[in-house]
């Protein structure tokens, strides 16, 4: 007992995680030093905190959640209403909208449906499948500007593509399809414009601090040949290597011909409709959040009955929920305390930044945001980096639009999980343990670093917008 205990307490992720908590109390208790806000400090540990334990997983996520609200609001760091943020969030309803409508589609026997109607437009092989719903999930991007709407509709889906091709829960090829669709789903789609949050917070930002706007076709030849296609043959090739098929694992089943239920047929006008508002948000100003929702509430109209009370209590991932809520929150925490702004101002100060070597500089700049994404999550890079984009752009040479530009390539560079929430979400839903995901994301931030951001220097340099 007591050497498996300790055997279990050696494991690298739990030292780690060890490590980072008794880091941040120290943080926690220390006082701070002059010139240091105190609520500042504060909020740093209790980022350090949950980031050790969510980047090593060293206790389930939805623990690690309930004790950074637990040890928020006991120790004041922040106040309730910004603790408690991720709640009121319409991402968080998005994710709740999308668990409900998830349950639905694998009732009702739609997502086999569907599952049935790609792949028989698709050689039946695994290789096939992992470009094909990478592919989508990028296409969508340009029709659906939520990437969490775009997520919380394709899991279900790709789910069901696995369950079609025999990819049982926990193999290489289901976990590869999956994270195949969230990462293509996010990283390359910050090239669109209006695709994700960090890209709308980027635009808000530029717009409210600098009077600066981005078209849409100039920011698409900014960032889509590099950070939008060649990171996504990029994501493509590492499913390929990371999570390879197995030999004879790709022969795919007969096609399920039997008619589709009524049900399915209720829940497909559902989707229909929802999808539609989705697209249309620019019309008619609603939420994709309050759409999803919407949807949810639908399915489990007592008249419709796509999704029953029991359904919800026991088939509904609640934990999931309280996961992603603290997820968000975390941003805001850092925001609130001063802890993203003392952190950002600190690095700023120890960057090696020299207008006579804009290599080195463009490298810092995009570093820099990299770390900020991983203190914190990825809609916070341009909300604490881009009040200081004035000085990066005095330090460097390079000019003030360009270094706002640099953060689409820090955010879309994710080392961990937890930074993005609709690649957990996915993950959550498709059943993707945090180690495979992690697995991916270093992998993929690691050859960003090396690869990407030199081939970005490039092609800015040729467009002439590096100064």
């Amino acid at each position: 007992m007591t050497s498996s205990l300790a055997a279990s307490l050696v494991k690298p992720n739990r030292m780690i995680a060890l490590a980072t908590t008794i880091t941040a109390a120290v943080l926690f208790i220390i006082t701070p030093p002059v010139g240091v806000p105190p609520d500042a400090l504060k909020g740093a540990a209790l980022g350090l905190f949950a980031v050790g334990l969510y980047g090593t997983v060293a206790l389930p996520e939805h623990l690690t959640a309930l004790l950074f609200f637990t040890i928020a609001m006991v120790f004041a760091v922040a106040p309730a209403s910004v603790v408690f943020s991720g709640f009121h969030s319409g991402a968080f309803w998005l994710v709740f909208g999308g668990l409900v409508v998830g349950v639905a589609v694998q009732k009702t026997g739609l997502g086999v449906k569907l599952a049935t109607a790609v792949t028989s437009r698709l050689p039946s092989n695994y290789p096939s499948m992992v470009i094909g719903v990478a592919a989508v999930g990028l296409g969508l991007a340009f029709v659906m500007p939520s990437t969490m709407g775009r997520v919380v509709l394709l899991t279900p889906i790709v789910v069901a593509l696995c369950d079609h091709l025999n990819y049982e829960a926990g193999s290489r090829e289901r976990t590869g399809l999956i994270l195949a669709m969230a990462c293509g789903t996010w990283m390359p789609s910050s090239g669109i414009l209006p695709s994700n949050v960090p890209n709308m917070v980027l635009v808000g930002v530029a717009e409210t601090l600098f009077g600066m706007t981005f078209t849409y076709g100039d920011y698409m030849l900014t960032h889509m040949p590099v950070n939008g296609l060649t990171k996504l043959v990029l994501i493509i090739g590492l499913v390929m290597v990371l999570f390879p098929g197995r030999r004879g694992s790709h022969a795919a089943p007969a096609p399920d011909k039997t008619p589709l239920s009524a049900d399915g047929r209720k829940l497909a006008v559902i989707l229909a409709l929802t999808l539609g508002f989705w697209v249309t948000d620019f019309i008619h100003g609603i939420s994709p959040a309050w759409v999803a929702l919407a949807a949810a509430v639908a399915c489990l109209w007592p008249s419709i009955g796509l999704v029953s009370g029991d359904d919800l209590r026991t088939k509904v991932n609640f934990p999931t929920t309280f996961y992603v809520a603290s997820i968000l929150s975390l941003g805001a925490v850092l925001v609130e305390t001063g802890a993203g702004d003392f952190l950002g101002g600190w690095m700023l100060h120890h960057l090696p930044l020299d207008p006579e070597a804009p290599f080195t500089s463009f490298y810092a700049v995009v570093g820099l945001g990299a770390l900020v994404n991983m203190a914190s999550t990825a809609p916070s890079v341009p909300a604490i980096l881009g009040p200081l984009a004035d000085e990066l752009a005095t330090g460097s040479g390079i000019p003030l639009r360009t270094i706002m530009m640099t953060q689409v390539i820090s955010y879309s560079t994710v080392v961990l999980p937890y930074q993005v929430p609709p690649v957990i979400v996915a993950m959550q839903l498709g059943g993707v343990s945090m180690r495979d995901g992690a697995k991916m994301t270093l992998a993929l931030a690691a050859i960003s670093l090396l690869v990407l951001v030199p081939l970005n220097y490039l092609w800015w340099s040729w467009l002439g917008i590096m100064g």
